[in-house]
């Protein structure tokens, strides 16, 4: 157990999400946590928002989570987050970064506006928060900082091709940030996860896609806070600077 240890996690909005699988894993081995998310985000996605989730999540976690509603297209957020969570718990040991701003975006129909968001929100705001992090890190050891990326160096994503650019940049984050961290006592890793049945999906993309698993299956969000759990723990120490792709053998080209 952790129990010392404090968490920032980031893109906590609906219960049935990755942060929110992450952020009871994180709870279950002892971790303190700082959440946040920004629900109106969900609130226009097709799937819908989850006006429920966080206030049930944070019932579930009872008294080791707070929750607080921040937009990281605001170039002071990351650093305010990162600060409000020392604030609150005297120390940050860990920072898991879920939040993820994607929309459709095709060639040929490319907005300069929306591009920007992606850069804004997925590329700015979450190296803001790994310079934040490494500012308040002051433990000398144990130190960790998780992202998430969705594969795009493994396929291509026509329908998507700004949130492609901007998580290859994440990936390419973590290749960078690893090595000026690492000495600082923090190491850096990225999640891949595949595709996550987080609710979004309509029936038969559902079907489709499941039939792309070798095991018949989308990944579920605990798959994803599984694997977070272990790199955030004391055994995962030595592994930094990786881009790990833990999607069940999932075949996009079968």
């Amino acid at each position: 157990m952790t129990d010392d240890r404090v968490a920032l996690v980031t893109g906590v909005s609906r219960g049935v999400g990755i942060g929110a699988a992450v952020s009871r894993a994180l709870a279950a081995d002892g971790h303190r946590l700082l959440l946040t998310g920004l629900p109106s985000y969900d609130d226009a996605q097709p799937h819908g928002g989850d006006p429920h989730g966080v206030p049930t999540l944070l019932a579930e976690l009872d008294d080791r989570a707070d929750h607080v509603t921040a937009d990281l297209l605001a170039p002071a957020g990351p650093a305010e987050l990162v600060a409000e969570a020392v604030r609150r718990h005297g120390r940050l040991n860990t920072v898991v970064a879920v939040h993820a701003y994607s929309t459709h975006t095709r060639l040929g129909a490319l907005d300069a506006t929306e591009i920007d968001r992606h850069l804004l929100v997925n590329v700015r705001a979450t190296l803001l928060l790994a310079e934040a992090f490494a500012a308040a890190f002051t433990a000398g050891t144990g130190g960790r900082l998780v992202f998430f990326t969705s594969g795009q160096r493994l396929g291509p994503m026509p329908d998507e091709l700004a949130y492609a650019a901007s998580k290859a940049a994440v990936e390419n984050l973590t290749v960078q940030l690893a090595p000026l961290l690492m000495p600082r006592g923090i190491t850096v890793n990225c999640v891949n996860p595949g595709p996550t049945d987080t609710g979004y999906a309509p029936a038969d993309l559902h079907a489709a896609v499941a039939r792309l698993f070798p095991g018949g299956r989308w990944g579920t969000p605990q798959d994803a806070a599984r694997l977070v759990r272990f790199l955030c723990s004391p055994e995962a120490g030595w592994i930094t600077g990786q881009v790990i792709d833990s999607e069940g053998g999932f075949n996009r080209y079968a």
